[in-house]
């Protein structure tokens, strides 16, 4: 009979795979030894595997350059990265190492792009496209970066009035984007973005704000979907109105060459995930293609916004298991030494689930579990993985810890957890590590931030000073 956890995963699962093997009954993660790691730094932690982040670049660019060529389509593909994802310094500096370009989302991001010009890991070629609703500070550091000289600063208009607030703090001309206010998937609670301008309204909106203005030139149309880049019917649809709007505005706009395809890949979140990335870059290039050949208009240059897709798989978070609690006759707790509120906030704020997998004892039987945070909040916990509404791991032994991954987790979590900040019921940010890979193909871990201290949190409350 097999009971074993590996025989739950082989079952289940085609494993071991690219990312995951196990070696000596433990995990590994891109060949890391997470063990190891366990007894160097001990648990909780979480890590960033920097490698991920230019492989994940330069797999994008392959599936789009490669469909440009297979179609002879006659303009660029241009990889922009969405810094809300992840603004760390690591994170960034990694990412350029890529010829890639920014997209920004408020006021602080540019002061983030003038740090990364000074340091020389971008330049005035790099386009920095600032999306978001747009006012004060952020219009002022825009204008900034454009008078300054920075030619491939690209503002997307959200709304009627940017334009004006624009013009009003700049002295040089520039070009400028304008956001498409897209339609929601019939499950949303609102119908129509909140973000950008109607497609009806487009084309009025150029005839009446930038048609006539000599300062600023219409470069790219912005297109972004929630849901992300996805074959089905909503996406497929929705792509074709945008592409509705762009024809009709290069018709009378000649100076409009890019379209923006914002909405992201989707990320690996089970060991079960299956996505034909290269067949999606193909079916958007065909696409644009054909539409934009038969109104007889040239195909625009491409630009993408990947947040969640660039960093997203580069993360990861380790827990030790304290205890189990047996609530009832079906129901066993095991305990983490950290919080899924705090650590891992988007499993509890929008119900995202990761890759979830014991690190160590997977020749152990295994039973189905919950998973509860150490926070006295009754939605601190996790309840089921992506591929079924259920956990297991090995059966808990007092006397054998048992240690658990959750893995791509690199988007997001930091900033919507307050990195370096109050954390709820005051629970201490884990120590968090960056892995990088040496030239000779062996892995060196550096520790980037210690793990919070009570005086950390007692300043901040302001009881220190």
């Amino acid at each position: 009979m097999n009971t074993k956890y590996i025989d739950l995963i082989e079952q289940t699962f085609d494993f071991p795979q690219d990312e995951f093997q196990l070696q000596n009954d433990q995990l590994r993660f891109h060949g890391i030894d997470l063990m190891g790691l366990i007894k160097e730094y001990g648990a909780p932690l979480k890590f960033t595997y920097l490698p991920k982040i230019s492989e994940n670049i330069q797999r994008a660019k392959s599936w789009f350059n490669g469909a440009i060529e297979k179609h002879a389509y006659p303009a660029s593909y241009n990889y922009c990265y969405c810094t809300k994802s992840s603004h760390f310094k690591h994170v960034l500096h990694e990412a350029l190492r890529n010829d890639i370009h920014i997209e920004t989302s408020s006021a602080f991001d540019i002061d983030i792009v003038q740090n990364l010009k000074k340091q020389g890991k971008i330049n005035e070629k790099t386009y920095v496209i600032c999306n978001g609703f747009k006012r004060d500070q952020y219009i002022k550091n825009i204008a900034q970066l454009i008078n300054e000289g920075h030619e491939n600063c690209i503002p997307v208009i959200d709304n009627y009035e940017e334009i004006a607030l624009l013009t009003n703090q700049t002295h040089k001309d520039f070009k400028i984007g304008i956001r498409i206010a897209s339609e929601e998937e019939p499950k949303f609670e609102f119908y129509t973005s909140r973000l950008g301008i109607g497609y009806k309204n487009i084309v009025p909106f150029y005839e009446d704000q930038i048609k006539h203005n000599d300062q600023i030139e219409l470069k790219m149309l912005h297109f972004f979907i929630n849901t992300g880049i996805r074959d089905n019917a909503y996406y497929w649809n929705e792509l074709q109105k945008c592409l509705r709007v762009y024809t009709r505005l290069k018709k009378i706009c000649p100076t409009l060459d890019s379209l923006n395809i914002g909405g992201g890949f989707p990320i690996k979140n089970s060991l079960g995930f299956d996505y034909d990335y290269a067949y999606m870059a193909d079916e958007v290039i065909n696409q644009i293609k054909l539409f934009c050949e038969e109104e007889n208009v040239a195909p625009p240059h491409i630009f993408t916004e990947f947040g969640s897709f660039t960093v997203g798989e580069s993360g990861g978070a380790i827990y030790e298991i304290l205890y189990q609690k047996q609530q009832n006759d079906r129901e066993k707790w095991n305990m983490i030494n950290s919080s899924f509120i705090t650590t891992l906030p988007d499993s509890w704020a929008i119900n995202k689930r990761f890759i979830m997998l014991p690190i160590n004892r997977w020749n152990d039987r295994y039973e189905r579990v919950l998973l509860g945070g150490l926070t006295c909040d009754s939605d601190d916990y996790y309840n089921s993985e992506q591929h079924m509404n259920a956990i297991y791991l090995p059966r808990y032994d007092r006397e054998k810890p048992l240690y658990i991954g959750f893995f791509n987790t690199g988007a997001y979590q930091e900033t919507i957890g307050g990195f370096g900040g109050l954390q709820h019921c005051l629970i201490p940010a884990p120590k968090h590590l960056l892995i990088q890979k040496n030239k000779d193909g062996s892995l060196s871990t550096q520790l980037f931030k210690e793990q919070q201290k009570s005086e950390d949190l007692l300043k901040i409350l302001g009881y220190e000073h």
